[in-house]
């Protein structure tokens, strides 16, 4: 077999990566590990950004309170698409502050509002309480958007990485089956996870040494606690016919490359738009590591200008073009 072809800048960073002791997460507590990766991002300089509004904000549903943080270069816009955001860290890690850089980035290309939202985490709270609040959140955004956000919405857009884009994924189709306010106009899946059963030929591959290994997989797995073969979970247990409009990326070096090429079929198959794109020698998780993996940054804005196009040509065909 020959070797994957690396970037240099990412190379450098799964050297950092491989040395400290974030590569054996799985020998620590969810609790500990957190704690460890909250000190690094704690070096971490600010993100500077031009956006005009950028606070956050709390909703309460069925006796509990999400935390949200409300992103938009615009003081003030005209209805239309609202993005939710859900971010990764395999529904262990991960929160407002790990994801806030990739954020700002994606309000700030997509020029849109965009809403991030702080779901609950196992071990503490296992499987479901992720896809509950994921759903709960888009729908009281759907319906309380131009309340909580001075903003008048038209549609929604789901997005999210890796765990993050399989709540976006879950997410989306509970709105195909029972529509909230308004309608999901498009999802944007970063490298989801959306197969529990791991026999694809990127998991055997890339399982060690490339940040998300087969132990970590199995750790993050083990405390979600999802049964295997469900669709709130398992992705490619579920229907695709009737998702929304998809930009799905992959990463080059990610043991989850695979399925997600899988899922991108799939949807093909039932007749979905997608766009499929590839981050080429890079890894899981790049998106809210650009700051560590500068070429990050160009994956990013390919990956946010095909989904421009791909809701453009949604519009186009609900208006009676042909999106082409």
């Amino acid at each position: 077999m020959t070797e994957p072809v690396i970037r240099p800048d990412a190379r450098a960073f799964l050297d950092f990566w491989n040395a400290s002791l974030l590569a054996r997460m799985e020998d620590f507590p969810a609790e500990q590990v957190r704690a460890i990766m909250n000190q690094v991002r704690a070096t971490a300089p600010s993100v500077v950004h031009d956006l005009a509004v950028l606070r956050d904000l709390e909703a309460g549903f069925d006796g509990r309170s999400l935390r949200m943080r409300f992103y938009d270069r615009r003081a003030e816009r005209a209805p239309g698409p609202l993005v939710i955001y859900y971010h990764g860290g395999g529904f262990v890690l991960g929160d407002l502050d790990t994801h806030h850089a990739l954020c700002i980035a994606l309000a700030e290309q997509l020029d849109l509002p965009l809403v991030s939202v702080e779901y609950r985490l196992a071990p503490e709270h296992p499987w479901p309480a992720a896809p509950d609040d994921a759903e709960a959140a888009a729908r009281w955004l759907a319906e309380h958007a131009e309340d909580a956000l001075d903003r008048g919405i038209a549609s929604l857009v789901l997005a999210g990485d890796s765990a993050g884009a399989n709540l976006a994924a879950v997410t989306a189709r509970a709105l195909r089956d029972a529509p909230a306010a308004v309608p999901v106009s498009a999802q944007f899946l970063a490298y989801p996870c959306v197969d529990s059963a791991g026999g694809t030929r990127s998991r055997a591959e890339f399982a060690e040494g490339f940040l998300l290994t087969s132990a970590s997989i199995d750790w993050f797995f083990k405390q979600y606690a999802a049964p295997a073969g469900d669709p709130r979970f398992d992705l490619l247990h579920a229907d695709p016919t009737g998702m929304p409009p998809t930009v799905l990326v992959t990463a080059g070096l990610d043991p989850l490359r695979d399925e997600g090429r899988i899922y991108a079929g799939a949807l093909i198959a039932a007749g979905v738009p997608v766009t499929y794109r590839e981050a080429r020698g890079n890894i899981h998780g790049c998106f809210s590591m650009a700051a560590a993996i500068p070429s990050t940054a160009a994956d990013i804005r390919e990956a946010v200008a095909a989904l421009g196009l791909a809701m453009a040509a949604g519009k186009a065909r609900d208006e009676g073009g042909t999106g082409d």
